[in-house]
């Protein structure tokens, strides 16, 4: 069985201090930890999926993005873009979305809702059986209100999906348009986390940028665009970027995103005194999808979006 790291380890490097290892903060009571990259976030045969052909393809796909990140950064970090620097980005950004654990977790609940929707549809049109007499004999929709039946779908599933999707996923951040973040304030480092993808409202109602840290100078804002089927290009032709200047409140926001969305921990890469309490002041807060069904005529409209919500 292999034991494999959900955050590629090349990416949490970029957050080691001056002796080679990394400071991680648990969320949920600010517990710290102090060791090498290789020691966190990994999981036994995190990147084998039964329900793939391939059962290591998302493995062979990380062989492919972790041996270019590094370098990508510093073409990021240059001004020296190019489709293959937007390709690795792209792919690291798309492996957290879909094959991380929080990816996954984010993932699965719109299965569940849509395959409930599914389900109390089919029962509506009398396709489904009633439960047995000694069940009670009640319809799918009955069981699934009292919460005598519920669907759960393996979170292995999403993950799978991810895979059959990954190309476009890679080709629609790539060519949407990105705001190069550099921070010039060495005592307020970006952080990271065990799922480095940070959701905000962009400046259009219902769609979310994506602020991404790639390392503790340097992060990339992804604002999403409509795209045309023929714009979604493997050379990025309609990607975009800029540079905008960050003042040292620009980096705390950026810095309280990713501690919202983190899953579980958070890393960065030295102690300071102010750290613990801006994670606690930040920990009750994750990434939450939500599944609303609107009627629409006979049926209706299944809506999935996503926020970060409190558990306050």
């Amino acid at each position: 069985m292999a034991l494999d790291h959900y955050v590629p380890q090349v990416h949490l490097k970029n957050f080691n201090n001056s002796d080679g290892v990394l400071h991680a903060m648990l969320k949920r009571d600010q517990k710290t930890f102090t060791n090498h990259a290789k020691a966190f976030c990994r999981i036994e045969d995190n990147s084998t999926n039964k329900y793939l052909t391939e059962q290591r393809a998302i493995e062979d796909f990380l062989q492919v993005i972790e041996p270019k990140y590094n370098e990508s950064i510093e073409k990021i970090r240059t001004g020296s873009i190019d489709p293959e620097t937007v390709f690795v980005v792209s792919g690291f950004i798309a492996y957290m979305m879909w094959f991380s654990p929080a990816g996954m977790r984010i993932n699965k609940d719109p299965m569940e809702h849509t395959l409930d929707e599914v389900g109390r549809r089919l029962d509506a049109q009398g396709k489904m059986p009633r439960a047995p007499t000694s069940m009670g004999g009640v319809s799918l929709t009955e069981m699934l209100d009292k919460g005598e039946a519920r669907i759960n779908v393996d979170p292995k599933y999403p993950q799978a999906i991810g895979v059959t999707i990954l190309q476009r996923q890679i080709y629609s951040l790539g060519n949407f348009n990105w705001e190069i973040l550099k921070n010039p304030f060495p005592d307020s480092p970006f952080f990271t986390s065990d799922y480095p993808v940070a959701i905000e409202p962009s400046d259009h109602p219902g769609i979310l940028n994506k602020v991404v840290p790639l390392a503790p100078d340097l992060a990339v804002r992804i604002c999403p665009k409509q795209l045309d089927n023929g714009k979604i290009t493997d050379n990025f032709a309609s990607f975009r970027y800029r540079t905008p200047t960050l003042n040292h409140r620009d980096v705390v926001e950026i810095n309280r995103l990713i501690v919202r969305c983190a899953e579980t921990i958070v890393f960065y890469p030295k102690e300071q005194p102010w750290i613990a309490k801006f994670v606690k002041a930040n920990a009750d807060f994750r990434i939450e999808p939500k599944s609303t069904n609107i009627p629409y005529g006979a049926g209706g409209t299944l809506q999935i979006s996503t926020s970060i919500v409190t558990d306050e």
